[in-house]
């Protein structure tokens, strides 16, 4: 019998169980390792200082989502002895495979940063890309109606890109609402040259954050927090303090990939970045946010690439040559406050445009426009989420992406 393992059963793993098991034989076996039974909703941290989430609206058993068939082992990952085809578990088990999916996701790494996790983590410095994170700022901002407050990315690539932005509009509002904005200094530290990495939503993005009165501090990149001070430092001297610091640490991949010799100097896979098939061993992959593809770390991407990936991995395991080519398909809810949230669509090659999505003239979503459709869209994709994406069901959502409804930019 020909045996799978897929190591990491978040948004990428649960769907590649989910549609590889039912269109493998049944001369496969397919196990999938985590290292705990706990599936969390990341997009609902964002909502979480708000108090608009809860663990209950974001936390779910991960049995409740691995199909009949497919064997879940909760342990660490010690290692891959890729030459020997074995994963290697914690407790000393050895898993044989004759092919590997990675898809173990980045995680926010405060621990790279002198200083971050100092006496002020979580007192005056902040993170919501965990769920620890989200609710510590919760009751922090409920506690906060004066001074400065600092929304910070140390680098990147991180997860969910436009986050950092989504969470500086939304406490912009939240302030607002509160009526203390004009109390708060509202700035958004980051190293890029400007509030995005795509020039068109960089432009876009930046101009609504000068229409919030939130200062862009931008090519910051940091080189210790001084937490005595409440001080950002960066490598080329500059300095922002802070009385209220929300940042987004470094990023990294899974530890057991660079114990393995499988990935870069951030722990990412290196893949084809058409096929997701690893440059160094043939029957290992790796999708979602575990690969180095230079493509947004979200979890539509990771929906997009599987779509690709399971085609391609039959063929491939039948002997024959893949055929699909992700393009690096994007599309991102940008919550902007106020009940109201852009959504935009992109890839490797195509840079964000208006029009309407998913389908021309009727969408009813609207791409580089603040509409109240889209932040409805953005709060139904949970139920989504858990009903439909991750069991593998197919959703009307082509995977690569398409021009139709796009009004096409002129030279």
């Amino acid at each position: 019998m020909s045996k799978l393992v897929v190591l990491g059963a978040g948004t990428a793993g649960t769907m590649i169980v989910n549609k590889l098991r039912r269109r493998l034989g049944p001369d496969w076996s397919i196990t999938v390792v985590d290292r705990d039974d706990r599936h969390h909703y990341q997009p609902g941290y964002l909502f979480v200082p708000f108090g608009q989430y809860d663990r209950d609206d974001i936390v779910r058993s991960r049995h409740h989502f691995i199909p009949d068939g497919v064997d879940l082992v909760l342990e660490e990952v010690e290692r891959v002895d890729a030459e020997r085809s074995r994963v290697v578990l914690a407790d000393g088990t050895e898993l044989p495979y004759d092919q590997l999916v990675v898809a173990t996701g980045t995680t926010p790494r405060p621990d790279q940063t002198p200083g971050m996790l100092g006496p002020e983590w979580r007192r005056s410095i902040f993170d919501f890309y965990t769920l620890d994170g989200a609710e510590a700022l919760a009751a922090a901002l409920t506690g906060f109606d004066h001074g400065h407050l600092v929304v910070h990315v140390s680098d990147t690539p991180i997860k969910c890109p436009v986050a950092p932005l989504e969470f500086t509009f939304l406490v912009h509002s939240w302030l607002q609402d509160h009526g203390v904005r004009d109390r708060v200094k509202l700035s958004y530290v980051t190293p890029l040259d400007g509030a995005f990495t795509r020039p068109v939503v960089s432009e876009l993005l930046g101009g609504m954050l000068a229409e919030r009165d939130v200062e862009l501090v931008a090519d910051f990149l940091v080189e210790e927090i001084d937490g005595e001070r409440r001080t950002l430092v960066s490598y080329d001297g500059r300095e922002v303090p802070f009385d209220l610091l929300v940042t987004v640490p470094v990023n990294m991949g899974a530890d057991f990939v660079a114990r393995s010799g499988l990935g870069d100097e951030l722990n990412y896979v290196p893949v084809d970045k058409h096929t997701l098939q690893s440059t160094s061993y043939p029957n290992i992959f790796a999708v979602g946010d575990a690969s180095n593809i230079p493509a947004s770390k979200a979890g539509s991407v990771a929906h997009f690439a599987v779509d690709v990936f399971v085609d391609n991995f039959l063929e491939h395991v039948a002997g024959v040559p893949m055929t699909g080519s992700f393009d690096g398909h994007a599309n991102c809810f940008v919550e902007t406050g106020d009940d109201k949230a852009l959504l935009i669509d992109f890839n490797y090659d195509t840079e964000p445009l208006p029009g309407k999505y998913p389908l021309p003239v009727v969408g009813p979503l609207s791409l580089l426009r603040e509409t109240r459709a889209n932040h409805v869209g953005k709060l139904a994709f949970r139920h989504v989420y858990w009903n439909a994406l991750l069991p593998g069901r197919p959703l009307p959502l082509p995977a690569h992406m398409s021009m139709a409804g796009k009004e096409r930019s002129t030279p």
